[in-house]
């Protein structure tokens, strides 16, 4: 008899010889910054909490009092049996603060994306995505079925001949606000003028950016200045508002339309209360505590001061992602496991979330790091190099 498992152990095995198959370390909080892993403490410099605020005494205290006012769950989608006052709360805290007329709350950025993107777009439409943005986008634009354009990275001369040729009912642009990988920041000004000359939307994904740039922490399209209908915004809560979920603004027609077509919202049970109330306490602090941002700025400076003559490329990048590209897979590998010898964890990310050669370490900065722990880290990264 045929072994059924047979064909998957032998893809596993080619995983394995290429250097990429994933592991899940298990993991416990010491505090902010440091982990324990397998019984060892490290200093972390692998999570999107950049504001260090998903051990916020203010969030722990605002769902533990969710908790015993609303329960722990939701109990079905929120069109069928309604969602929580917390949860409702919330959208309209965040589309204030987000400076846009209405917003509509996810599970998930992931789960957002590949229900927004087939409820704005679908067969004899166009999509034009940007090469490197996040696999949520990359997803979305797949399921939708209308046509995708991919252009090269942040390429505005091949957008906007892109754009010119497409004769689609609908144009609807895609791009990570700032690159998960890479840290590097999307021309949105131009992008959202794009639109105006082309008839066409823009939609961006602010994992990344949402709670760390622009003013108040209010996001990448604040930050760039952007004003338009043609915006539809995105961002995740689980990065630097330090809890879960994701929530997508906009006009409220639009915001409407997707509440009714995005399956993975009609069709996903609701988030739980409790998580509605951590984020609105979130939401306040992100406003009011500018310390936060300010650090994190200078601890960013610091770094790349530091790393300026090591010998690996550390691409510009004005935001808490900062890479150090290295190239092979087994040589990314070999850099995380020695300095992971000597008590600093940040992870090696290889194909196919980065082009083929560009392995990388990707070192997350976040508010709750202090100038020591950056010195750690640089003087680590001399050692190993």
């Amino acid at each position: 008899m045929i072994d059924p498992t047979l064909e998957f152990e032998t893809a596993l095995q080619g995983l394995a010889d290429a250097h990429l198959i994933r592991k899940r370390p298990v993991i416990e909080a010491v505090d902010g910054t440091h982990l324990r892993v397998d019984g060892n403490t490290v200093l972390a410099f692998c999570s999107n909490d950049y504001l260090g605020l998903s051990q916020h005494p203010a969030l722990i205290e605002a769902a533990r009092q969710g908790a015993l006012t609303y329960g722990v769950g939701a109990g079905a989608s929120p069109l069928v049996s309604g969602h929580s006052a917390a949860i409702d709360a919330l959208e309209h805290e965040l589309a204030d603060f987000v400076r846009l007329p209405r917003a509509l709350y996810f599970g998930s950025g992931y789960v957002a994306n590949i229900g927004l993107v087939p409820a704005l777009v679908g067969r004899g439409d166009a999509v034009f995505s940007d090469s490197l943005n996040h696999a949520c986008l990359i997803d979305g634009a797949r399921l939708s079925r209308a046509d995708i354009h991919v252009y090269p990275h942040n390429d505005l001369t091949a957008l906007t001949e892109a754009l010119q040729r497409s004769t689609a009912r609908r144009k609807l642009i895609l791009t990570d606000a700032v690159f998960s990988m890479d840290g590097d920041v999307a021309p949105l000004a131009e992008m959202i003028a794009l639109c105006e000359r082309f008839d066409a939307w823009l939609m961006i994904d602010d994992a990344h950016g949402f709670g760390v740039l622009g003013p108040q922490g209010r996001g990448t399209a604040a930050h760039c200045g952007i004003d338009s209908p043609r915006l539809i915004y995105m961002a995740t809560l689980g990065k630097a508002a330090g809890s879960a979920g994701a929530f997508v603004a906009g006009h409220p027609t639009v915001i409407e339309w997707l509440m009714q077509r995005a399956r993975s919202y009609i069709f996903a049970t609701a988030s739980p209360a409790m998580v509605g109330e951590a984020l609105r306490a979130s939401v306040k602090v992100i406003e009011q505590e500018e310390w936060r941002r300010e650090h994190l700025h200078r601890l960013i400076a610091r770094l790349r001061a530091g790393t300026a003559d090591l010998p690996w490329e550390h691409p510009a990048s004005p935001t808490a992602i900062q890479p150090l590209i290295i190239g092979g897979n087994a040589e990314a590998l070999a850099v995380m496991q020695a300095i992971r010898q000597r008590g600093i964890w940040a992870p090696a990310i290889r194909p196919p979330t980065v082009p083929e050669g560009t392995a990388r370490l990707r070192i997350s900065l976040s508010a709750a790091h202090s100038e020591a722990d950056i010195d750690r880290l640089v003087a680590v990264l001399h050692e190993v190099a």
